[in-house]
This record gives structure tokens, C-alpha cells and sequence, in this order.
């Protein structure tokens, strides 16, 4: 019999009334565990360490240390697992410093709850996450130089461009294509590759700029 995953999730924001709000949120999924919340960003620099969550929800606009700062000195603590921005500000530096960082998505507290919940799971199987309100942000934020012109992409490679430049996940690129989740993992590493890139953050951001230009 197959058991669900149980993600544990930790939860930092200075709010009580959105903690509160979106652990009740989470709590309805079967395969969401709140473990813990902070109040602010040293409370989260001593917890999570300790408790180890899948997930970190970060709220930015908090006094005395910010999401964005908090992410970093997490990071640097040591701690590899996923840590979205949980936030109102969409400030182009914000967005920038949190991709840099390590942030594993950036999510604006205007979104409805049913893409909330889809987005936290995306970001758990390893994809990055953006509201879309916040693609031509990224895009401005995260500037690369274009690839070489002689660089060819395949027509597939270049339908698997189109759609992680639409915030698609891995998953959701496959079902659009007739393809496995697998083989998508396979372009998207050949893409990444042949663009000289690093993250799928850089190769959304290339796409962007590149149709920009054209």
C-alpha cells in the first residue's frame, strides 16, 4: 500500500493572523506537517536548524532582520532544504537577492490558495517557483548575457524553453508534451548546458530577454 509523503513545513512571519491563516491553510493537505513557526527571522535562524523542516515559508517584510536576510544566513548555517519568499513585495531587488541567495521560489500573498498549495508542492519536488505577476521582474532583475549565436537548440529543447519561461514545472512541461517527467529533466540539462547557463531561473530569464529582442 503506498503511504503519502509527509512534507514538514516551518513557517516565519511576523504576522500572528497570517501565521495563523496559513498553517490552517496547509493543515487541510494530508501530506503537509506545520512542525513549528517564528516570529521573526532569529527566532527562525535557532528552529530551523534544530528541527530540520522540508520547507521554510519566509516572510520578507520583517523588523530587525528581513526574509531576504534570513534566507542568507540560513544558507550559510548550513541548511539545504527548500526555502520559499512568502511576501507582499515585489521590489526588483528583493526578487534578485532572493534567487541568488537560494531561494527555491518567491510567492505574493495576493494568490489565490489552490496555486499557493500547487506552487509549495512544485517547489518540494524541486522546481522553481514565481508568481507570474513576477516573470518580466526576474527577467529585469536576473540580466544574462545571451548565449553565442551559433548555439542551436533542438525544436524540443526549444518547446521546454517556451514553457519553463512560463513557470511550468517539470511535471507539468511533460503532461503539455506527451512526454515523461524524466526525458523533460534530460532537456532541460542539454538546454542549461548548451545555453552555458546554471539554473532554470537563468534559462527563464534568457527566453524572456531573447524574445524581447527579437
Amino acid at each position: 500500500m503506498n503511504q503519502t509523503t509527509c512534507h514538514r513545513i516551518f513557517l516565519v512571519d511576523d504576522h500572528p493572523m497570517m501565521r495563523r491563516g496559513l498553517r490552517q491553510l496547509l493543515e487541510l493537505e494530508s501530506d503537509f506537517d506545520i512542525i513549528g513557526e517564528a516570529g521573526d527571522g532569529a527566532e527562525a535562524l535557532l528552529r530551523v536548524p534544530e528541527l530540520q523542516p522540508d520547507l521554510v515559508m519566509l516572510d520578507n517584510n520583517m523588523p530587525s532582520l528581513n526574509g531576504v536576510e534570513t534566507l542568507k544566513r540560513l544558507r550559510q548555517q548550513g541548511y539545504e532544504g527548500k526555502i520559499l519568499l512568502f511576501t507582499v513585495s515585489d521590489a526588483e531587488e528583493d526578487v534578485r537577492d532572493a534567487m541568488r541567495l537560494g531561494a527555491d521560489g518567491y510567492l505574493l500573498k495576493d494568490m489565490e490558495p489552490e496555486r499557493l498549495i500547487q506552487q509549495i508542492r512544485e517547489a518540494l519536488e524541486g522546481d522553481l517557483v514565481i508568481s507570474p505577476t513576477l516573470a518580466r521582474v526576474l527577467a529585469r532583475a536576473l540580466r544574462v548575457a545571451p548565449a553565442a549565436p551559433e548555439v542551436e537548440l533542438t525544436e524540443r529543447e526549444r518547446q521546454v524553453l517556451k514553457m519553463i519561461a512560463g513557470g511550468n514545472s517539470n511535471k507539468m512541461i511533460g503532461r503539455k508534451l506527451g512526454i515523461t517527467e524524466g526525458t523533460v529533466k534530460v532537456h532541460v540539462k542539454n538546454l542549461l548546458h548548451k545555453l552555458g547557463l546554471r539554473s532554470r531561473v537563468e534559462a527563464a530569464v534568457w527566453a524572456l530577454e531573447h524574445e524581447r529582442s527579437r
